[in-house]
């Protein structure tokens, strides 16, 4: 269990220079998280662990690495055995002291790999939908200063009124990373959103995200196995193979602490 024996949220070194201190930035990302799981006659232990100061983290590995699993219990999706999840500060989970937010509570973006956009809804609905209060779908003709606003800055304007099938895969990711970004999250959750793309189409949207990232300042996770990913839009890379943090790329300004 982690108990009282976690790493601080804010990790200070101080030095002699005169009379003045230098504090390192604080923790955006300290992560723990363990989980048995089993499957007829075989099981599989995650057991990942990594603080750091980035707000652009790339976890990277192989397919059945435990990328997936590990985005999922951040945001809650999935149940771990023991764990804690703090996000620029926020205690989202801490099962040592039976702390354990629910997935809307912790107000975490996701954006999934093949994007689940609604089929029977307009791309304007589709980004309205994130929120929506009650049953109803949102209307056609929805006026929302938030949404046109991410409408505008994806550049969705020409196809808010089309469906999914109507757009293209550069147009969908757009449209899912706008419904993920009008809620105002406190951070932003990708699982491999480039992988259904053509290599030329992903070079673009790599570079869309990361000015875009750099613009808003939000938090942002992403799972790949694709070193261009990497290369592109990590401050800080994990690196996960057979459910453990592994020995991998580092940037000289953050380090990865593993339990």
């Amino acid at each position: 269990m982690y108990g009282d024996n976690t790493l601080p949220l804010t990790m200070a070194s101080s030095r002699m220079d005169g009379d003045t201190d230098a504090k390192a930035p604080a923790t955006v990302w300290d992560v723990r998280l363990r989980k048995l799981l089993r499957q007829e006659d075989s099981q599989f232990e995650l057991d990942v662990s990594f603080q750091t100061s980035a707000q652009r983290v790339v976890i990277f590995g192989p397919s059945g690495a435990g990328k997936t699993q590990t985005l999922r219990m951040i945001a809650g999706l999935g149940t771990p055995d023991e764990a804690r999840v703090v996000v620029a500060g926020q205690v989202l989970c801490d099962t040592a002291r039976g702390l354990v937010a629910a997935p809307q509570e912790r107000h975490l973006a996701y954006v999934f790999q093949e994007y689940a956009l609604f089929p029977h809804l307009t791309v304007v609905q589709n980004v309205a939908f994130a929120l929506r209060r009650g049953w109803k779908n949102p209307n056609k003709a929805i006026a929302d200063e938030g949404v046109q606003r991410w409408i505008s800055t994806f550049h969705l304007e020409s196809v808010a009124g089309h469906y999914p099938h109507q757009i293209s895969g550069g147009q969908r990711q757009r449209t899912a990373l706008a419904r993920a970004l009008v809620t105002s999250p406190r951070a932003l959750l990708l699982d491999e959103p480039f992988a259904a793309l053509d290599k030329g189409l992903r070079r673009r949207l790599r570079d869309e995200l990361k000015a875009l990232q750099m613009q808003i300042q939000l938090p942002m996770l992403l799972i790949t196995h694709d070193d261009d990913d990497v290369n592109c839009l990590a401050e800080q890379v994990i690196c996960i193979d057979g459910g453990r943090v592994v020995e991998g790329p580092r940037t000289p300004q953050n380090q990865v602490w593993t339990a």
